[in-house]
């Protein structure tokens, strides 16, 4: 899969920190400029639905779980590798200073009907919900929490910048 990014926190080093590596997907759902997009109160922002793989999981089928886990989407077809984007940024966990994050994107289509969803305690107390929207509000809307928000999470660059290439890859493309 290509690379589309390697980012690298300020406050790791690569030389002397103990890496907890950790893999996971990121799905990309469009209908025209409309995608599903994950809304988290706690920190304001939209993000692709996915989240890490489980040890020794097959990528497509954790990438399946996840989307229907946290959307409700039926009928994942049509999978197609879109990129990987690398992170390092610092963990939360005392035994490793920091996570080398590799999140695997891909594209699909789903039904249009979402069944219920199946979100983890943690993200229904930080109030992610799936919801549709134009991709390019979603894109404003990060960026306007970038700029102005303290509540802001260590991931919204990873998803505005996401957000940014599949409008020039995946939807500009069908326009010309």
């Amino acid at each position: 899969m290509r690379l589309l990014k390697t980012a690298i926190h300020p406050d790791v080093n690569l030389a002397q920190d103990k890496l907890f590596k950790r893999r996971a997907t990121r799905a990309i759902v469009l209908k025209g400029e409309s995608i599903l997009m994950l809304y988290t109160q706690r920190y304001h922002d939209y993000s692709l639905p996915g989240g890490g793989l489980d040890e020794g999981e097959d990528m497509i089928a954790g990438f399946c779980r996840e989307l229907a886990e946290e959307t409700g989407a039926q009928n994942i077809r049509n999978i197609q590798p879109f990129g990987l984007y690398e992170e390092y940024r610092p963990w939360h966990k005392p035994e490793f200073d920091s996570v080398n994050m590799l999140s695997y994107c891909f594209s699909c289509e789903i039904d249009d009907e979402l069944a219920a969803t199946q979100l983890e305690d943690y993200e229904i107390k930080n109030g992610m919900r799936p919801v549709w929207m134009n991709i390019y509000q979603a894109i404003e809307h990060n960026e306007q929490t970038i700029k102005n928000s303290s509540k802001k999470g260590l991931s919204i660059e990873r998803e505005t910048f996401l957000l940014k290439l599949i409008v020039q890859e995946l939807i500009a493309e069908k326009v010309e």
